[in-house]
């Protein structure tokens, strides 16, 4: 017989007898589960720590022992005498850094609970602790019988193959019927897809979808991958900061157009006030890998393969972003092709945008180039524009003065530590004061009376 999954209670007792120093033999015997079934629970659930330890300084590096490096920051907080070994922001910064993982945690009892040397240890941690687990546990449970179960790729595959038949004013049926081996859903997901906002393909382009009532219902949602939040979160944040006093912190967001189409990526460096913004395709986690992907190029092609990772990683010591589906893979962010680690990834609470305030701020001067849409103009899509209008566009919210920096302009604060040539290569130049504009004009963008509001406008003119 199918024994129960675990539940809350014995959850605890696992917590319990890790923390005693028991092994998972004695653990599962207790329970009576088997030792495989406590071991996946185990490995599964467990969450890392950034906790150090105290009076001493939090290096992981494996060569921190034999280490001689100095200088390794282009400015150091110190006299630049000391050993960079000794200093809290080593890690972060030093490009041949290799993080020593804790033998513990590759055998039994794979977590940091109940070990005598956890005190005085500086590793990275893992812990078992069951209020945290029964929570991953319930939230999977909750998300596997929700969302769109389809992966970006195979989204791609359906939306080119109904893109080309709802051009030719075929339904989904047809297009189904012809293609069988192509389709691994059934015809009504397609359509809840559709519904949903999911494709390219909408309501409007299917043949006989203007003459039905659309259903009331909540509209389908990508499946977010959770776990990435395990040792990213705003908690986990703010312990790093307290850590590592003063390390910079580049806040990331995204500012979206048309739903469905063309998305800015935005990077706001603190605490200069200055931002970054690239053109996207889609609003996907690729489209983000893939603009860090162009950084990390441009960094290589002018300090070479031995200088891009010092300088990437003082542009980006540590960044900030929020919940979207779209930064839900940290570390293709955080590691290099090599695995070595750039930077460092955490998420703000849901629904709390005002922890990264300095993004949501450059947002609004980016809408007042790029407008949002109201209820009587139409939203302005980013479709039609090119990486060069949004560089010229971000050129001019750098040089707008700001009142916070003592009335000096984001670019200016920026380049005076980093330096002019960082801004350049990334096409941001200085616009005199006096010719900063932030009005659609900028672009030549001409904001769109919504067909709805111009047709009573005139039913109004002719009554009258």
């Amino acid at each position: 017989m199918k024994k129960p999954r675990l539940s809350d209670e014995e959850r605890l007792v696992i917590e319990s007898m890790l923390r005693a120093g028991k092994t998972v033999y004695e653990i599962a015997k207790t329970l009576a589960r088997p030792v495989t079934t406590i071991i996946r629970e185990v490995k599964a659930r467990a969450v890392e720590s950034d906790k150090g330890a105290a009076y001493r300084v939090t290096n992981r590096c494996a060569f921190r022992m034999e280490c001689e490096k100095r200088h390794v920051c282009a400015h150091c907080l110190y006299d630049g005498n000391r050993l960079c070994k000794f200093c809290r922001q080593c890690n972060s910064h030093c490009p041949a850094f290799v993080e020593q993982r804790c033998e513990r945690l590759d055998r039994s009892p794979y977590v940091c609970n109940g070990c005598t040397d956890e005190r005085k240890c500086v590793l990275r941690k893992r812990y078992y602790l069951h209020a945290k687990a029964q929570e991953n546990y319930e939230t999977i449970l909750s998300e596997s019988r929700t969302g769109a179960n389809v992966t970006e790729g195979e989204l791609l595959a359906f939306d080119a193959l109904l893109r080309d038949f709802a051009a030719k004013g075929q339904s989904v049926h047809a297009a189904m019927a012809s293609n069988p081996d192509k389709f691994t859903v059934s015809e009504k997901t397609v359509y809840r897809y559709i519904n949903g906002g999911l494709l390219s393909t909408k309501r409007g382009d299917l043949p006989r979808a203007c003459m039905l009532r659309p259903r009331k219902g909540k509209g389908v949602e990508h499946r977010v991958d959770k776990t990435c939040r395990v040792g990213r979160t705003r908690e986990d944040y703010i312990d790093f900061i307290e850590k590592n006093p003063g390390v910079r912190v580049v806040e990331m967001d995204t500012v979206e157009g048309v739903k469905g189409g063309k998305v800015l990526l935005t990077l706001t460096f603190n605490p200069f006030n200055f931002a970054l913004a690239f053109l996207m395709d889609a609003k996907t986690s690729e489209c983000v890998l893939e603009v860090f992907g162009r950084i990390r190029g441009v960094l290589r092609e002018r300090y070479g393969e031995d200088g891009w990772r010092e300088v990437f990683s003082r542009l980006f010591p540590v960044i900030l972003t929020d919940n979207g589906s779209e930064f839900t893979n940290p570390l293709g962010i955080e590691l290099d092709d090599d695995d070595s680690r750039l930077t460092f990834v955490f998420y703000c609470n849901a629904y709390a945008s005002y922890e990264k305030a300095h993004a949501e701020r450059n947002h609004e001067f980016i809408r007042l180039v790029l407008p949002k849409g109201t209820a009587y103009t139409e939203p302005t899509s980013f479709d039609g524009l090119t990486q060069d209008d949004v560089s010229l566009m971000m050129s001019h919210v750098n040089s707008y003065v700001r009142k916070g920096l003592g009335n000096k302009t984001p670019y200016d604060s920026f380049t005076a530590e980093q330096g002019a040539e960082i801004a350049s290569l990334f096409g941001m130049s200085r616009i005199a004061a006096n010719e900063v504009t932030l009005k659609p004009s900028l672009l030549g963008i001409e904001v769109k009376v919504k067909e709805s509001v111009s047709q009573k406008d005139g039913e109004t003119t002719a009554k009258r």
